[in-house]
């Protein structure tokens, strides 16, 4: 084997001519072949070469492995391919089908008629190929874009060898085909606006080193438009005054800031900002978002105004007629909020745990049903959806089911939805459990999917966090005053007796739980030293809790912390957590990354983006989407096939290692990931962390997370102080400047 230098990472580098192929996937661009050097020897290579073809010459960069089956291995990191120049080799890359179209007899003819120019005549003079006897001009050319297509894959793997893996280095191929190369010099910026997962530092690491200046008006516009993205990310704001952008994308890309304002104005010519006048203020908006605000407020007034209303006294008549049936009494805000859903085109229902939010969504329910209405139900993420369709027994989707998510479109940024303002939903009635989740794009796909004179029924509980999207839109259309809005804040005598429920409104109210009172499901542990807490939540995980409970309770146990960082954040705690309940073992696989995260089989697992690429089977159900949020368990891990499954309740998704950024182990979650989810058992940290994490709304949204038991663990001051800052975080949002304008 001809072996070309040992860098200092130990990478070894080998060439050789591509002799069998043993396996191969198209999908993922995995395979296992042999490669025959200069000396005649054979090598065994696995590893993500897409496209490889027998006959090829490939450059391989990467390490000896020893399987235990099948012996020495080169396992390839990275590759080059190198067409073949002698007429021999032509014909035998050929005739093994690398070019669709072309078998051995066709090889054959070709090269015998074109000899060492045949790659030459393929791709530039397609044409002279169809003088030959057997082939048409339009299989010709069929040839040559395939061949071209195969060649402009192989250039842009290679120039991404050092920046990206060749499953990315596909993906730019497939966004912009043959232009990819010339666009990716031209402007690399474009892979942050166009190429989902790339973001804005490693483009412009990459032009950087391709010599594009700091002042270069792509880059200034590709900074502005990564700002307002972490903006909207991050602090979930709509828009940034202006100021604030030109300063913060200053101290980004180190450029004047008076090199930044004309590029402010170039993007908005070009559409891609909204730039609007706001009194004294200058407010600038990814045009997206302000078009979803936009759109939102106008379909919710559209909705209010053109809704076929029960009036008052039928809507009297028919709570009155399901009570009979059902020997139940409804409360009076019960009764004032069914009756509101059934007037409104457009109502919104907010409380605390235990106040009879699912008695009313069942009662609608059974009066819609009566008068032969469609109704849906749906909520942001799974649990919510599952949770609420156990409440009503009645089936509910997320909204991205519902809205029913184009699989098809796997090279887009973001979701599109086959429900659209051109394909609207069949129902008459829409109900949105958890709705202070949605953030405005999700709510703007929901709505521009249901038809004219349809309902939306909105149920949500203000006092949790907000959205982890951009926009407050629950908040902004209660404060809107434009809409109904029942808020219930009566404790129904089934829920009194519940320290979760009592305790979660005594928060609300600013008071501090009493740890005296003896209750089922609400336990507080003292512990003042934060260095201990993360072996007592492991014990408790492992022994105590099952102990008491039963063995199975331990996949209903969820840590949820405030922070990420610290003894008591998510990174320590789910280090300590694997080691005590997924313990290292020769019966169970694992993958270390190169940050040294371990992987192992029987893992807890979170995806932490919505990704809407990713394919998942469950059964004979065949669909694509993971979403930020959804929790799964690592069923296997294949290292030489470089995957990870991970079992969603029943979902199976195929995860490649480079996608495994998108995902993080879950036996101790934040509480911004726990929002929409209940789970049995909540165990929940109480220690010192940032000051912008000990808020009243944190802890409020943490507690009510637990379905049977919460047990808080910690100190009591940092609790006290957490329930005393009812401090909001304010969002630069337009939704409420829109509806209040009354726009249509």
């Amino acid at each position: 084997m001809e072996q070309l230098g040992l860098n200092v990472d130990g990478i070894i580098v080998i060439r050789g001519t591509v002799e069998n192929i043993v396996y191969h996937s198209d999908d993922t661009g995995y395979g296992v072949f042999d490669i025959e050097d200069e000396n005649e020897e054979l090598v065994t290579v696995v590893g993500t070469v897409p496209f490889i073809s027998v006959g090829e010459q490939v450059e391989l960069y990467g390490k000896w492995t020893h399987h235990k089956v099948y012996g020495r291995q080169f396992k390839a990191e990275r590759f080059e391919k190198i067409l073949p120049t002698e007429k021999n080799d032509i014909l035998r890359y050929l005739s093994s089908g690398a070019i669709k179209g072309i078998g051995p007899k066709t090889a054959k003819k070709i090269v015998d008629k074109y000899g060492e120019e045949t790659f030459d005549v393929i791709s530039n003079h397609p044409t002279w190929l169809a003088d030959i006897n057997g082939i048409s001009l339009k299989k010709a050319t069929e040839m040559s874009n395939d061949f071209k297509e195969k060649s402009g894959i192989r250039e842009i793997i290679i120039y991404c060898k050092d920046s990206f893996s060749p499953n990315t280095a596909m993906k730019i191929y497939k966004k912009w085909g043959r232009n990819a190369l010339g666009i990716l010099k031209e402007n690399p910026y474009c892979l942050c606006t166009d190429i989902e997962g790339i973001g804005f530092k490693r483009a412009d690491e990459i032009a950087m080193e391709a010599g594009i200046s700091k002042d270069n008006e792509n880059r200034i516009k590709s900074g502005i438009l990564y700002v307002l993205g972490v903006f909207a990310s991050r602090d979930g704001h709509t828009f940034v005054c202006r100021d604030e952008l030109i300063d913060a994308t200053s101290k980004l890309i180190d450029v004047e800031k008076d090199l930044i304002a004309p590029q402010i104005i170039a993007l908005a010519i070009e559409k891609k900002i909204k730039v609007v006048e706001n009194f004294s203020k200058t407010h600038v908006y990814l045009t997206e978002n302000y078009l979803n605000e936009e759109y939102i407020a106008r379909k919710l007034i559209v909705l209010n105004r053109t809704v076929s209303s029960l009036d008052s006294s039928n809507a009297r008549t028919l709570i009155e007629r399901i009570e009979a049936e059902d020997g139940i009494v409804y409360a009076k805000m019960q009764k004032i909020a069914i009756e509101e859903s059934l007037k409104n085109g457009v109502t919104v229902l907010t409380g605390g745990p235990g106040t009879g939010k699912t008695t009313i969504i069942k009662a609608v329910l059974q009066i819609f049903n009566m008068l032969q209405y469609k109704c849906a139900l749906c909520a942001p993420t799974g649990r919510a959806a599952k949770r609420m369709s156990e409440a009503t027994s009645t089936e509910a989707k997320t909204i991205h089911r519902l809205l029913e998510v184009d699989v098809g479109n796997e090279y887009s940024k973001g979701p599109t939805f086959m429900r659209n303002e051109n394909n609207h939903l069949e129902h008459d009635v829409v109900i949105v459990d958890e709705s202070s989740m949605i953030d405005v794009s999700l709510m703007s796909a929901l709505l521009k999917a249901m038809k004219p004179g349809s309902r939306i029924i909105l149920i949500g509980d203000i006092y949790q966090l907000p959205s982890v999207g951009e926009g407050n839109v629950l908040n902004d259309i209660i404060n809107s005053g434009y809409f109904s809005v029942i808020t219930l804040n009566e404790i129904f005598r089934q829920a009194e007796n519940s320290g979760i429920v009592v305790n979660a409104h005594k928060i609300n109210q600013g008071v501090v739980p009493d740890f005296n009172a003896k209750y089922d499901d609400f336990f507080y542990v003292s512990i003042t030293d934060e260095t201990v807490i993360p072996e007592y939540i492991a014990n408790m995980c492992k022994t105590r809790l099952p102990a008491k409970y039963g063995s199975n309770i331990v996949d209903g146990i969820q840590v949820i912390s405030p922070t990420k960082k610290g003894f008591c954040g998510t990174q320590n705690l789910n280090e300590v957590l694997q080691s005590s309940l997924n313990p290292a073992s020769d019966s169970r696989e694992e993958y270390i990354t190169r940050s040294q995260r371990i992987y192992r089989v029987g893992d807890k697992v979170m995806q932490t983006r919505n990704n809407y690429d990713i394919e998942w089977k469950r059964g004979s159900e065949v669909g694509r989407g993971i979403f930020n949020g959804d929790i799964g368990v690592i069923e296997e891990i294949n290292n030489e096939e470089k995957l990870i499954i991970v079992n969603y309740d029943g979902k199976l998704a195929s995860y490649d290692f480079s996608l495994l950024d998108e995902i993080e182990h879950a036996y101790a979650i934040t509480v911004h990931k726990s929002q929409g989810s209940e789970y049995p058992i909540v165990i929940i940290p109480i220690t010192k962390c940032a000051p912008i994490l000990q808020t009243r709304n944190l802890i409020y949204t943490a507690i009510t997370r637990a379905e049977k038991i919460v047990l808080l663990i910690g100190g009591k001051n940092i609790l006290e102080t957490m329930v005393g800052n009812n401090t909001q975080i304010l969002r630069n949002t337009g939704l409420i400047h829109f509806l209040k304008s009354n726009i249509v």
